[in-house]
């Protein structure tokens, strides 16, 4: 923030990247020292040109702005919002979100009326990602809905805002680890944990994946695929045989390379909404052990009979 006269002044740096490619942008301007991150795109008021992002990054002052713009490969521009009322305005634009049949997902400041049988998420994002208002955040959201029995233990991968946990729970699972290489996800998921009710059954980290022991009945990761095709092999053994693991993050051009990623589990559904998907596996489950036969009992053997000498005949006496 820079002050002109009584006036604060806060320097963004506008990106406009192709759609699949936000998330990259996004994680290097953090690693520049932006202070936040917005994304806009097609759904938004300020929209970016066709098929891409615009991504707004503000910084502490314009020098960090400047070269943030000069390492950046993407077009950019610096541009500066002029006093504090920015802070708040993009709570304007987060609503109550119906998501599915019965969850609907409402930020922290605004009250909602249930209607009978609704499962309602509280949600403050803070600096994590997912707020619901997001194509992917809104299709997995939507499959453990559908998906969602009672009673599952689940593994959030890449938790953010802890939206889908936090949501898993909410709907019946029994628990969940939530991970994430960012802190400020692990702070955001424990909180909006506590605002639902719901802290004493998530575990918060940033354990890697791989780290995590266990396996589970359902695995949730909102990535991207970039990051989804690597991790597929460590992601496939936290799965539990009969288990489900929801994947998105997706763009719908990108589906069979997914496929082919997981093709070792087995491919149960779609969901799409725009340009984004999310898709959905099963682990087979586990092969029993074919029973073990009892050794058939032997017949005892049967004795031949003995036969008995012929009796002697007396001599006759003479």
């Amino acid at each position: 923030m820079e002050q002109h006269g009584e006036i604060p002044r806060y320097p963004t740096l506008h990106v406009e990247v192709p759609e699949g490619e936000a998330d990259d942008a996004s994680g290097r301007l953090w690693a520049l020292g932006a202070t936040g991150v917005e994304e806009r795109d097609a759904s938004t008021l300020d929209k970016p040109g066709a098929g891409g992002a615009l991504l707004v990054a503000h910084f502490d002052d314009e020098d960090q702005a400047r070269i943030a713009s000069a390492t950046l490969p993407w077009p950019s521009r610096i541009e500066a919002i002029i006093g504090d009322d920015w802070k708040h305005r993009w709570r304007e634009f987060f609503k109550p979100t119906r998501i599915g049949q019965r969850l609907v997902v409402r930020p922290s400041w605004e009250e909602v009326t249930a209607a009978p049988g609704d499962v309602v998420l509280t949600l403050d994002p803070g600096q994590a990602f997912g707020t619901g208002t997001h194509e992917t955040t809104r299709l997995v959201l939507a499959e453990i809905e559908a998906r969602v029995k009672g009673g599952e233990h689940v593994l959030d991968a890449g938790c953010g805002s802890g939206i889908l946990s936090i949501g898993a729970l909410l709907l019946g699972a029994a628990d969940a680890i939530a991970v994430d290489v960012d802190p400020l996800a692990i702070s955001a998921t424990l909180e909006n944990a506590e605002a639902n009710g719901v802290a004493a059954r998530v575990d918060t980290s940033t354990t890697a994946v791989a780290d995590v022991p266990g396996q589970f009945s359902l695995v949730l990761a909102n990535i991207e695929s970039r990051v989804l095709v690597p991790m597929a092999a460590t992601l496939m053994s936290k799965v539990a045989p009969g288990g489900m693991l929801i994947l998105s993050g997706l763009l719908a051009e990108e589906e069979a390379t997914l496929k082919q990623a997981y093709g070792a589990m087995r491919f149960e559904d779609l969901r799409r909404e725009r340009d984004w998907i999310a898709l959905t596996f099963t682990q087979p489950a586990a092969k029993k052990a074919p029973a073990k036969k009892a050794p058939a009992k032997k017949a005892p053997a049967k004795k031949a009979p003995t036969k008995k000498a012929p009796a002697k005949k007396a001599s006759s006496k003479r």
